[in-house]
């Protein structure tokens, strides 16, 4: 089974969960490994959500890949990751809010899933989206992007194309860089953990987002203002 719980929401009557999608490799047919460090790096995300304040209430819960790598058009983790959300729905019911959070290959997997009808909003962080990845599916989503200008791994400008196409597509799309950092997430490690609790916990609904993006996500269509934030507005 794909999904794997960490904390169960407080209640399935005002409760939310923040689904978590680690990184992975472009081929890869073996399962992750145990160590599985992709997934290690984003307890400390999943722990800062929690420590915040009404993130108490925030069930969060992993997407268990079968395989390392996304594996061309099988797309091995966009599959795993919609099967755990398929369950994840089937156990709390279709009413509760539901943030991804993906990181590399599971930002991808987030924004590929996130038409999803239980989705309030995805925050893909470094995220990898090859050129031509699909956007018409999140219209009248909530997306919010987060890229260091300095990751080696997944260009930011391919995640800054696709933004712009997502917003075109109807979607509302922020796009926050934060300079100098890298793709693992290790420089500036606390402001990535900052910024991400402060999204999902706002677009889950228990805080106010930053009024930049509150401002980005209003916006849909062609036009390009406001979509791109660099910090330090939130560091």
């Amino acid at each position: 089974m794909p999904l794997v719980w960490r904390e169960r929401p407080a209640s399935t009557d005002d409760g939310s969960v923040l689904l978590v999608l680690h990184g992975g490799d472009e081929t890869g047919l073996r399962p992750p490994s145990r160590l599985n460090s992709p997934l290690l790096r984003l307890r400390p995300f999943e722990r800062a959500v929690r420590r915040a304040p009404q993130g108490g209430t925030v069930g969060v819960a992993e997407v268990a890949y079968l395989h390392r790598g996304w594996n061309g058009e099988r797309a091995d983790a966009a599959v795993d990751a919609q099967a755990a959300l398929d369950e994840l729905v089937r156990q709390i019911g279709p009413a509760t809010p539901v943030v991804l959070l993906g990181h590399s290959m599971g930002g991808r997997a987030a924004l590929r899933i996130g038409g999803h009808p239980s989705v309030a909003g995805i925050v893909a962080l470094a995220p990898w989206c090859p050129r031509g990845e699909p956007v018409e599916h999140l219209a009248d989503r909530r997306v919010v992007v987060v890229h260091s200008d300095h990751d080696r791994v997944t260009p930011p400008g391919e995640s800054a194309e696709l933004a712009r196409r997502a917003r075109a597509a109807g979607a509302n799309v922020a796009r926050c860089v934060i300079p100098g950092s890298d793709h693992a997430m290790a420089r500036r490690a606390r402001t990535w953990h900052r910024l991400s609790t402060l999204l999902v916990g706002g677009l889950l609904g228990h805080w106010p987002l930053p009024a930049p993006v509150a401002k980005a996500l209003a916006r849909t269509g062609e036009d390009p203002a406001d979509l791109d934030l660099t910090l330090p507005l939130w560091s």
